[in-house]
């Protein structure tokens, strides 16, 4: 009886996945096993179909031509598998490549165009071109809103009234007087109206 381990290898043998060009075989040939990546397989299988032929052997020389036969196909499939994921590579990176430099040229024309702006906004000031002088009389012609600050600048102030001096501490008005009197033009200095 077999054991479940032989068969179960004998299961997980379909296809080889990873890199074939560099994995290393073993190869069950008519002469027993032969083991290594598929190049020296073949080179192996080879010299046996010619040892084998120099024995006047067709059998046997036929049998390893199809087994070196076999591993060469597995080798150029891997290798055009290869160069095909590296032609996608080599052509994502030249997409990148010109991503970056279309980038590159655009953020360079951006640093320019401002560089220019700002030479523009930098030049002498008395250059550029100066607003006009506004009239205050001419914006009531012209419709605009009068504001509180235009109404306080538009008045005049009225002149203030001179403070005199209390020449007597002050009493309750309710009890002594009635009303209180205004003081003497001789109780105390008068300041002058501005």
């Amino acid at each position: 009886m077999r054991s479940s381990k032989s068969r179960s290898r004998k299961n997980n043998r379909s296809r080889p996945s990873g890199n074939i060009v560099n994995r290393v075989f073993d190869s069950s040939g008519p002469e027993g096993k032969v083991r290594g990546t598929p190049q020296q397989i073949i080179d192996k299988y080879n010299q046996l179909a010619r040892d084998s032929q120099l024995g006047n052997d067709r059998v046997a020389t036929e049998n390893f031509q199809q087994h070196a036969e076999h591993y060469m196909r597995l080798l150029s499939e891997a290798q055009r598998e290869q160069e095909a994921r590296r032609e996608e590579q080599e052509r994502q990176n030249r997409e990148r490549q010109a991503d970056r430099d279309r980038e590159r040229q655009e953020r360079m024309e951006r640093q320019e165009r401002e560089a220019n702006g700002a030479d523009a906004k930098s030049a002498d000031p008395s250059e550029a071109p100066q607003p006009d002088v506004i009239d205050p009389q001419a914006d009531q012609d012209a419709g605009l809103v009068e504001t509180p600050e235009a109404k306080a600048e538009s008045k005049p102030k009225p002149a203030r009234k001179p403070r005199r001096k209390p020449s007597k501490p002050k009493q309750d008005a309710s009890v002594d007087d009635p009303a209180p009197q205004p003081a003497a033009e001789g109780d105390g200095p008068v300041e002058a109206a501005e």
